[in-house]
């Protein structure tokens, strides 16, 4: 989070404000009726990051029970990233796509796109989750600061935390399992040695 973002406030405001527009159903099939790639690629256009089709196709749902939730997540966040404090920024498209599509995929399994709008804490998440994937942190905080708060909020941010823990954990059993066998291993050469 090494560049300074727009004021978290600012952000807040918005992703509250959400138009019923960017909340209505995405087009799954021949379902729904808000073309998730057209806006996808509106967007981009507007930071002047012209998309091209195959990053374009990854916007299109083929599953209504496992896409839903992740697209109208991405709409949301295509009404955030279209505010005017992030036209100056110019994030880099590959890391706005990643946004859009994995950090969507990820926060669409811990909850609805409604409740990353309705409630203040998912909306703090879902607003700095978006910051820190474009390498940014709010206006006026520092990179710690924003770290711990997001640490704090996000569920997906608890969850990596706690595999690093786990994987960390494992690790050092398996250290001291060898430890213990090595010395094991000592232990017999040396009466053989006797």
């Amino acid at each position: 989070m090494q560049g300074n973002g727009p004021p978290l406030e600012t952000l807040l405001r918005r992703v509250a404000d959400t138009p019923p527009a960017f909340l209505d159903e995405p087009r799954i099939g021949a379902a729904g009726t808000v073309s998730v790639p057209a806006v996808v690629n509106d967007l981009l256009a507007r930071l002047s990051q012209p998309a091209a089709l195959p990053v374009l196709a990854r916007f299109r749902g083929t599953d209504r029970g496992a896409d839903r939730n992740r697209l109208m997540l991405t709409l949301v966040l295509c009404w955030l990233l279209a505010d005017e404090a992030f036209r100056g920024l110019a994030p880099p498209q590959p890391q706005v796509v990643s946004l859009l599509d994995d950090t969507a995929r990820e926060l669409a399994a811990h909850a609805s796109a409604l409740k990353y709008i309705e409630d203040p804490d998912r909306r703090e998440e879902l607003v700095r989750t978006a910051l820190a994937r474009l390498d940014l942190r709010p206006e006026g905080e520092t990179p710690a600061q924003a770290t711990d708060r997001l640490s704090a909020l996000s569920a997906v941010e608890r969850r990596r935390l706690l595999d690093a823990s786990r994987a960390a954990e494992a690790r050092a059993r398996e250290i001291r399992a060898a430890l213990v066998r090595k010395q094991a291993e000592d232990s017999a050469d040396k009466w053989t040695r006797e």
